[in-house]
């Protein structure tokens, strides 16, 4: 079981986050929201403190400063999910911990436990980002381009030898999906008054452009296919990892499950367009003639 001085330090550093977060963000209502966040932090701290002799933690600036840049990087309601993943456990420790106490004490963390399972799930509830608006959309036009053109250039080992005629073709046909994804993505938008059309056209087809420029890459850095399937592979799961990561934050699922079922489709899909493409290599005659080219 944890102590009141492990307690203590979890609601001063978090205090101390959401002080940090509220000074430096613009917008008047999310800067509210926060500012509240960190009272009800400073208000279970006191409780804890007071348990712990009156123990006042010290908090380190880096860290601090690392959780800001987050909040810049991936958001506001990414930083906060991402800083409530624990939240859980502490509330199972506090309920442990409540069985020690009677009285007034006992209704205090009662209610601070009230808070912590209400409150600051439903001040979250109320910041409204661009980014979480449209995740969605970036998470369609990345996820479909790392399968696709994973695909693609699986395929082309068994077609070709040039890696600069296989990067190309990535290229040319992530540019068309490209179009195509995001042509899809301003109609179903159109029947959803929250986001806007053109928005989320240019957010499915810009995340599905830069995937498939990073997926590319490596085969315009070697001339041995293998080494460039295989570095555009490594990518792909990097990338995989990463949008995935995120929306299991802002979701609040399980990134590892999420990430396996992601990476066993992108090697499914690896696997069958390769002997697809060297079933047509083989059976057309052009893998010789291409790799001449």
């Amino acid at each position: 079981m944890q102590s009141p001085k492990e307690f203590c330090e979890d609601e001063y550093r978090d205090y101390i986050v959401y002080t940090a977060l509220s000074e430096v963000e613009k917008n008047d209502e999310r800067k509210k929201i926060l500012q509240q966040l960190a009272a009800a932090e400073h208000k279970h701290y006191t409780f804890w403190s007071s348990k712990a002799d009156g123990y006042k933690p010290h908090v380190n600036r880096l860290v601090i400063k690392f959780i800001v840049l987050l909040r810049f990087l991936f958001g506001l309601m990414f930083t906060l999910k991402l800083l409530e993943r624990h939240e859980s456990e502490v509330i199972k420790g506090y309920k442990s911990y409540l069985l020690k106490l009677e009285g007034e004490e006992r209704r205090k963390l009662e209610e601070i436990i009230k808070e912590e399972e209400e409150h600051e799930s439903y001040f979250m509830s109320q910041i409204d980002e661009t980014v979480v608006k449209y995740m969605s959309f970036i998470v369609l036009g990345l996820a479909d381009a790392i399968v696709e053109i994973t695909g693609v250039h699986a395929g082309f080992l068994g077609v070709t030898s040039s890696t600069l005629i296989a990067g190309v073709a990535g290229l040319i046909v992530g540019f068309a999906a490209a179009i195509s994804m995001a042509s899809a993505a301003y109609l179903q938008a159109k029947h959803d008054v929250k986001r806007s059309p053109m928005i989320s056209a240019i957010t499915t087809g810009a995340s599905y452009i830069c995937a498939v420029a990073f997926l590319a890459l490596p085969y315009f850095l070697t001339h041995d296919m293998i080494y460039a399937f295989t570095g555009s592979l490594i990518l792909a799961i990097l990338l995989t990892a990463a949008f995935t990561f995120y929306g299991a934050v802002i979701n609040d699922k399980s990134f590892s499950r999420e990430f396996i079922e992601s990476t066993a489709l992108i090697m499914g899909t690896a696997a069958a367009t390769f002997l697809f493409g060297e079933f047509l290599g083989d059976f057309f005659g052009i893998k010789q003639a291409v790799s001449l080219f």
